[in-house]
């Protein structure tokens, strides 16, 4: 059997073991269509085998953008990484300054894309890199694609060099580069070596509860990041077939057709399923309607194991019956697991959802650390609502004197490529700095309560951690994003975007005019009082020093595309306060 100490191996490793008949699955023209596992195999070698002849040598970087998780993607992956090489995954929705910085910063050589939009972003600012040749997945006028790679490849005669090569490669090697979607400057890219990833991808998988049988994944939260990147190696190795959704758009009847039983997600796509729940359950009228809700509050009440005694759990079965059963066939009607990361889970979003029997278990990590650290497990005990869960395997965290979390493991990143002061100034005596703030309660649960970097304190000298504030308030349908300020100031105050679509139905169900714009909107004063009830509420949970006094209402949606968020729906704070900026004055003067 093969052993994996290598990303390439996770494929052959699965044709010896499972051998799928459906191993990774992508729809083409509104038809799935499935590679199997020794397909992957021989088309992954092929790759190589062409790579070779395009005169790719062992350390050489190739760069993969794909606008979406695709069959073709995986393939050139170990078809890249096979012969030694490294591959630079890129996030599509950057600029094409950033794609111009990182093409140059990793030096790649070659680049495959996915479609035409990414194809004109790189052709624009090809003759400023290094880039030799563009390959496209889609078929695209003017691009070579892909296939004439694999038509490269198609004679073995080269393969024992190919063979050769994956002989050479070493655990403790290269094995990609990621470019963080920085909050602040320029990307840095994270040395990942085939030992990060593999060790937490096998790690990883002593902390999921895979059903028995055949099992059907469903991937879309982008490959190039390290999240999903080391899910798919997870999903190879527990022979888990891999379907990939269209788009972000399509999601919901992916999920129908598909019916998987695992997937992964971040708390803003959780969030805009459980508003959309929510919403249909407000249409619904009479006794329909006070079920629905009385199940909701049921949910938003749920504690693990039955700590909530038999009388709550007879209540939460009927609930199950009647109306969580209608949520679970609105995802597919399998799902017993999502995994949730890259941002804090607000805590009723895990009681609501595991309620319903949709085992949501949040975990915690970074790039830097392959990425997890530490995640929840619904088995043995290891499920805490509010925490990120136990540590996985061979994992060791340290919680500095400040509160910083610190992490020893082999997951932990070799570096930042070309970068020997920032590598230093998170990596310390073994120790990677997470730049969170946290604890380890006495169950052995980690907790994360806020970023270093993101604290600040007032003029009065106290500290305020803005993301506690924001998880909270974005409870409220009102808010869709929320960004607290006041570094230095003598209050915190916030920008708030609005979840415009939930303000309009607000509006009509109260018969109030509030104009056919989003600026009429927002200086409606009826809709300002009605959002200083919703802050108002939830300024309660904190102190005095740390309540939003101020806010402003943005009039436009906050979006990766935009530049307010970072491809991982992260808040890019100088940015927004920057396009703010008037806003700020008029709340500081």
């Amino acid at each position: 059997m093969t052993t994996i100490t290598r990303l390439f191996d996770f494929p052959h490793y699965q044709l010896e073991k499972f051998n799928l008949e459906k191993s990774l699955i992508t729809k083409y023209d509104g038809k799935w269509t499935a590679t199997s596992t020794k397909e992957y195999v021989e088309k992954a070698n092929k790759i190589s085998r062409g790579l070779l002849r395009l005169g790719v040598k062992p350390n050489d970087k190739i760069a993969i953008i794909s606008s979406n998780n695709r069959t073709e993607w995986n393939i050139t992956d170990i078809g890249v990484l096979q012969i030694g090489a490294q591959d630079v995954p890129i996030y599509p929705t950057i600029s094409q300054e950033d794609y111009e910085y990182v093409l140059n910063h990793s030096g790649a050589t070659y680049c495959f894309v996915s479609d035409d939009e990414v194809y004109q972003k790189v052709k624009n600012i090809q003759k400023n890199t290094s880039l030799k040749e563009v390959y496209s997945f889609n078929s695209i006028e003017g691009c070579k694609n892909w296939t004439e790679v694999l038509e490269l490849g198609n004679d073995d005669s080269n393969q024992n060099e190919v063979e050769t090569l994956m002989a050479s490669v070493k655990e403790d090697d290269l094995a990609t580069l990621i470019y963080t979607s920085g909050t602040t400057g320029k990307p840095k890219g994270v040395m990942l070596s085939h030992k990060n990833i593999v060790s937490n991808a096998l790690n990883s998988y002593t902390r999921f509860p895979i059903p028995e049988g055949e099992v059907k994944s469903l991937s879309f939260l982008p490959v190039c990041h390290i999240y999903e990147r080391m899910l798919m190696y997870f999903y190879q190795y527990a022979g888990i077939s891999i379907y990939f959704a269209e788009s972000l758009e399509t999601i919901s009847d992916n999920l129908k057709e598909i019916k998987p039983e695992i997937m992964t997600a971040v708390p803003r796509l959780l969030e805009k399923v459980y508003d959309k729940i929510i919403a249909k359950g407000a249409d619904l009228t009479g006794i329909k309607k006070k079920l629905f809700f009385w199940a909701v509050d049921l949910g938003l009440q749920y504690q693990p194991y039955g700590a909530n005694g038999w009388f709550y759990e007879k209540k939460l079965g009927l609930a199950k019956k009647l109306i969580f059963s209608k949520w679970q066939e609105a995802l597919g009607g399998n799902l017993k697991v999502i995994a949730s990361g890259s941002a804090a889970l607000q805590p009723r979003l895990a009681r609501v959802f595991n309620a319903a029997g949709i085992g949501v278990m949040e975990g915690y990590g970074l790039t830097e650390t392959s990425p997890v650290i530490s995640v929840n497990d619904v088995r043995n005990k290891g499920f805490k609502i509010g925490t990120v869960g136990k540590l996985i395997p061979e994992t060791e965290v340290k919680i500095a004197d400040d509160g910083e979390i610190l992490v020893k493991g082999p997951q932990v990143m070799l570096g930042y490529y070309k970068d020997e002061a920032k590598t230093n100034e998170v990596l310390k005596n073994g120790y990677f700095h997470t730049g969170d703030i946290g604890e380890i309660d006495s169950e052995g649960f980690l907790k994360i309560t806020d970023r270093k970097k993101e604290m600040f304190k007032t003029s009065g000298g106290k500290y305020v951690a803005p993301q506690l504030i924001e998880n909270a308030m974005k409870q409220s349908r009102f808010i869709e994003q929320i960004m607290v300020v006041g570094e230095g100031e003598k209050m915190p105050a916030a920008f708030v975007q609005p979840n415009f679509e939930f303000v309009k139905e607000w509006a009509e169900r109260k018969n109030i005019q509030i104009g056919n714009s989003v600026e009429e909107m927002i200086s409606n004063q009826t809709v300002i009082d009605r959002f200083q009830e919703e802050i108002d509420e939830h300024n309660k949970k904190f102190g005095k020093w740390e309540q939003v006094k101020r806010f402003e209402l943005t009039p436009e949606e906050w979006s990766i595309e935009l530049g307010h968020l970072t491809p991982t729906m992260k808040l890019r704070r100088k940015i927004i306060k920057e396009k703010y900026k008037a806003l700020y004055l008029k709340i500081y003067g």
